[in-house]
């Protein structure tokens, strides 16, 4: 298995290199990947005390980020190192306050692994959900940092739980300890002998829990609601999208305000989104000098605001289950008491799952489905509010996650 697997790496790297050139997303990663070690050479010496963060991508920063935060305060003269898999996350998050230094983590070779290790040799990493890779966490086994995975979520069909993933559960027993999102997780480990687990919950409750504590005021928004009923949708795709151009073209009324926030954002496919729509649009880049109120769509075609806006909500949809590209946050829309349409591919979301036992979050397969459950929360002002009110206190009940953490290392 080592040997297939660390040959599979190298094939994966070679291929990444090939198709780099064609996909501007690869670039991204294989030349930043390919300045790691010239950064951390020229940031950290033997003698730095550092930490290390380590997220696959965006969501899994914004879900560590209320842990990050403490560590920050708690280690102020500590250099902390954040690394990132995806590009995504790196290029939003590279100006990060909570991290010193934002590198692209490099492939996990053997020999990446240990350069890696021996330049940060942290005192304590910091791994979010499941990006767990074999070859680094058998560096850290041999090491002296101490390790831990937060907001754990496993499944069985996972390599960790297969007979012939063995050096994949090798790899899990270089954590002190996991902290896992449900009992599910926890009862998974123990089938594999792993002892040393706390189902503390997921850590994002505690993240969308701090935004009610931050400014949300966004001064364009208020004035394009300007007091009408307001949907937010959050994170679409184009069959998302496809729902709303439908039902915008169709039932849309002057008093109603809609709000889009696209997963991407090339111009190209917001002027094609905005094409689609038969009534006033205005994308949010030409608001300057024009009377938001008269228009009935706000395209939002920038980035780092969608969690502000939420809080202008009356309903959200937010984007990514009505295909197969992965449901989106759905609760960054939740905490703030409005209720939640979303596609049908979540089963892999349990957060999503337990916001509709609860009942505030609503899943539609189809475009009479769709158009059905949004015109009645239009239209019941008692039973939109009373599935909002739902989904707020079920975030509130199970916040708590970061102090388990921070109980453990002592913080």
């Amino acid at each position: 298995m080592n040997f297939i697997y660390n040959t599979g790496i190298r094939v994966a790297h070679f291929f990444l290199k090939c198709i780099a050139p064609f996909h501007p997303k690869i670039k991204q990663g294989v030349l930043g990947r390919a300045e790691t070690f010239n950064v951390l050479k020229s940031k950290l010496t033997p003698t730095t005390r550092t930490l290390w963060f380590h997220c696959a991508s965006l969501g899994e920063y914004e879900q560590g980020l209320p842990v990050f935060e403490a560590l920050r305060l708690h280690y102020p003269t500590h250099i902390i190192v954040l690394s990132f898999f995806s590009p995504s996350g790196y290029t939003i998050r590279k100006h990060t306050p909570v991290a010193d230094v934002v590198v692209y983590l490099p492939l996990d070779t053997k020999a990446n692994a240990q350069r890696f290790l021996t330049l940060v040799h942290p005192e304590l990493s910091i791994f979010v959900k499941y990006d767990i890779w074999p070859n680094y966490l058998n560096a850290i086994s041999s090491s002296t940092t101490k390790a831990l995975l937060i907001s754990a979520a496993f499944r069985k069909e996972q390599l960790y739980f297969k007979w012939y993933g063995t050096l994949f559960k090798r790899a899990v027993f270089a954590f002190d300890h996991i902290f896992t999102q449900n009992e599910n997780s926890k009862a998974l480990l123990a089938t594999i002998g792993y002892p040393h687990v706390t189902v503390s919950g997921d850590t994002r409750y505690d993240r969308v829990s701090n935004q009610l504590q931050h400014d949300n005021t966004i001064d364009v928004i208020a004035t394009f609601k300007n007091e009408h009923l307001c949907i937010v949708v959050g994170s679409s795709w184009p069959e998302d999208d496809a729902l709303f151009i439908h039902f915008i073209n169709t039932y849309a009324t002057p008093d109603l305000k809609i709000i889009i926030a696209p997963h991407t954002i090339k111009s190209q496919d917001i002027l094609h989104l905005k094409s689609k729509l038969n009534t006033k649009v205005l994308l949010y880049s030409e608001r300057h000098g024009k009377a938001l109120e008269q228009y009935s769509v706000l395209i939002v075609d920038t980035i780092g605001l969608l969690s502000k806006i939420y809080s202008y909500a009356d309903i959200a949809y937010v984007g990514g289950a009505m295909g197969t590209t992965g449901l989106h946050n759905t609760l960054e829309p939740a905490v703030f008491g409005i209720p939640i349409i979303i596609g049908p591919h979540h089963k892999k979301y349990p957060e999503a799952q337990a916001l509709i036992a609860h009942g505030g979050l609503f899943s539609v397969a189809n475009q009479n489905a769709f158009d059905t459950i949004l015109k009645q929360f239009i239209a019941q002002s008692d039973f939109r509010k009373q599935c909002g009110s739902k989904n707020a206190e079920y975030v509130d009940k199970n916040k708590g996650a970061v102090i388990q953490i921070l109980d453990y290392l002592r913080i």
